[in-house]
């Protein structure tokens, strides 16, 4: 009888329950606050009680190696995956479109294979989604979506976490999250950190094209409870494609969502508004028609004031932003999560690499493994003195 594992890869968050959801945002927060006090400069420890007994976030890279496999560019996703490696003691090897012989002189099969036997994980980003499909498919090591034409599930994880560490916003009774520990009188709060509070279900706007980040949000945000108001142009081609529509009525997430080609019903009752690019890599020779079609879906004060949108609404984009999207006001104003957003990006995929890639525990059953408080709980011979 074999005893080999299946090799786990993750394409979408439709791939997971709301439980193994939930245990990703609550292994990334325990990630971040292991890990931020180590990159706190020298002084400003020492100012708070000496050098701090830190314990190190997991190690489960060490000695290990992650292929960054990027057919388009990539600031974010990017520096994300590099640094989340390195914290978890492997080695990232950013491999570009003009670096591999990747659909020049090697196919996708032939490339899986050759890059997974000399790495423990592939963090993909690629152009058609059929391209990662292919790339899981003969992959002998774990292979993470990165981006595809379909989904972008890293991006919408670092959403769902930063609604959750911002839930006093939306819920005057929750407290905010406490100060990262920064020397010997926090050790113990930087040994238990405890977990993020999950935010109340909200009412979610989205107002754009259907593009990747939507899509994961449509699999995703009606099974944590919350209502997702979408408008894009009354056109086939700003819907979600039949594939994704598929997941999203399969796993009844169709029952939550409520989709408009006007704005202005999008954002009514709205706690949150989320944006993002109306022209994607690749559509750069449809510009002129997009930019025609979007007209009158800029996110303003005035567009959710005359919506109706709750009136503390807050709001969203996964960048890069473009002013035509969203305008400065609400961009740069207090309403925007805009960057602590941006900065998860980091805490969310350093807790994908660990558990895919360095432990293999991603898609265990809750409980299998210990469940998450016991698998994220570092060895001992993890932390440092």
């Amino acid at each position: 009888m074999s005893l080999a594992r299946r090799v786990p890869h993750l394409m979408t968050l439709a791939d997971l329950s709301p439980s193994q959801i939930q245990r990703i945002l609550t292994h990334a927060y325990y990630l971040k606050r292991h890990a931020l006090p180590w990159s706190l400069p020298h002084a400003v420890r020492s100012k708070h009680g000496g050098p701090p007994n830190l314990r190190m976030p997991s190690q489960s890279l060490f000695n290990k190696s992650v292929a960054l496999l990027f057919a388009k560019r990539s600031t974010r996703t990017r520096l994300a995956a590099e640094t989340a490696t390195h914290l978890l003691g492997g080695q990232a090897l950013f491999l570009g479109r003009d670096d591999i012989q990747l659909g020049v002189n090697e196919t996708v099969r032939d490339s899986a294979r050759v890059i997974g036997g000399m790495v423990e994980g592939i963090f993909a980003r690629v152009g058609d989604h059929s391209e990662i499909e292919e790339l899981a498919r003969y992959s002998p090591v774990p292979v993470l979506n990165a981006l595809s034409s379909l989904w972008h599930p890293t991006q919408v994880l670092a959403d769902l976490l930063t609604l959750n560490e911002h839930a006093y916003l939306f819920s005057p009774d929750v407290p905010p999250p406490p100060p990262l520990p920064t020397g010997k009188a926090d050790r113990e709060s930087q040994r238990n950190p405890g977990r993020t509070t999950v935010v109340r279900p909200l009412t979610v706007a989205y107002v754009g094209d259907s593009a990747n980040v939507l899509h994961d949000m449509l699999v995703s945000f009606p099974r944590l409870g919350h209502q997702l108001r979408v408008a894009s142009p009354a056109n086939e081609k700003y819907r979600a494609p039949k594939a994704v529509w598929d997941r999203v009525v399969e796993l009844g997430c169709d029952k939550g969502i409520h989709w408009t080609a006007d704005p202005r019903e999008a954002v009514h009752g709205a706690d949150l508004v989320v944006t993002d690019t109306w022209i994607s890599m690749g559509q750069e020779a449809e510009k002129a028609q997009r930019l025609k079609d979007f007209q009158g879906y800029q996110v303003t004060e005035a567009l959710c004031r005359e919506g109706g949108a709750n009136p503390d609404w807050k709001f969203m984009h996964c960048l890069p932003r473009k002013q035509d999207e969203v305008d400065d006001e609400v961009f740069y104003g207090p309403r925007s999560l805009v960057f602590p957003v941006s900065d998860n990006r980091k805490w969310t995929i350093m807790a994908m690499f660990d558990l895919l890639f360095g432990k293999w525990s991603l898609l265990a059953r809750t409980g299998e493994l210990g469940g998450a408080a016991a698998e994220d709980e570092p060895a001992e011979e993890e932390r440092s003195g």
